[in-house]
């Protein structure tokens, strides 16, 4: 077998690379180590396959993931367009290059949503219903893609300006009202207020002895027979020490003393 060339390079740098405004520095998406929970999820599905051949054939297999593969296979359709047509996908800042108004507008309290306007009906349900402003639907000016697409700069000054001017609640309101495709983009102290978050038992609350209470993810997927818990956040400092080095390895207690002292242990 070959052995693998090296990867220089930090496992998120794929994702990174699509991330950030036209012409600007690529960033780091959220600065969440994503390539280490990506492959986690990959490795768990590899698991599974593994087990149920094991159940056919009796034999087990090794399972090899790579953390850059794991985000790489995330990326929609780059390989295909580049390998077929060699054309790059940049970065595109907060929108897309296919869809206008698709992107993050700012409201009157300094807060954020994400508008995703895809189609011509889509934007006349936003401009009509939820921003009453019926002309922006004409064919004349930007009622049909095409249009809107050539005049993005424009039309998201348009959708900004509305948004401004009222709080992201009444927005949120709105657009929902509307049938219009739109998200908050919470901060974390938006999620831990977030009626739907609670809804879902998506934090749960675990003791931890010397610490006290920590609010942590739930457990997901939520399994409808055989739900998830979360009984510890991990053991103490040393916490198994004492059975590990004596119950499985046979120190004796004047042993486990001398390292202990020794600063060993």
């Amino acid at each position: 077998m070959a052995r693998p060339v090296p990867i220089a390079t930090a496992p998120d740098l794929p994702l990174s690379y699509l991330a950030g405004f036209p012409g600007q520095t690529p960033v780091v998406p959220g600065s969440n180590p994503l390539g280490d929970y990506m492959s986690g999820l990959y490795g768990v599905i590899g698991i599974l396959l593994a087990l149920r051949q094991r159940e056919k054939t009796g034999r087990g297999q090794m399972i090899d993931v790579g953390i850059y593969e794991a985000v790489f296979r995330q990326l929609d359709e780059i390989a295909a367009v580049y390998g077929m047509f060699g054309r790059i996908r940049e970065r595109e800042g907060a929108g897309t290059v296919i869809a206008c108004p698709h992107g993050h507008f700012r409201t009157k309290d300094d807060r954020w949503v994400a508008i995703a306007c895809t189609t011509d009906k889509m934007f006349a349900r936003l401009v009509e219903d939820a921003m009453g402003r019926p002309e922006l639907a004409s064919s004349g000016l930007y009622g049909i893609k095409t249009k809107r697409l050539a005049a993005r700069k424009e039309v998201d000054a348009l959708v900004s300006g509305w948004t401004m001017s009222l709080s992201r609640d009444d927005v949120m309101q709105k657009c929902i009202d509307a049938e219009v495709p739109i998200g908050q983009i919470n901060s974390i102290a938006d999620i831990f207020a977030d009626p739907h978050f609670r809804a879902r038992s998506d934090l749960v609350t675990v003791t931890v002895p010397d610490v006290g209470d920590v609010m942590v993810p739930g457990v997901f997927p939520k399994l409808s027979r055989t739900p998830g818990r979360i009984a510890t956040l991990g053991p103490r400092l040393g916490e198994h020490t004492k059975e590990v080095l004596g119950a499985l390895l046979d120190l004796t207690p004047a042993e486990l003393k001398e390292l202990r002292e020794s600063r060993v242990i």
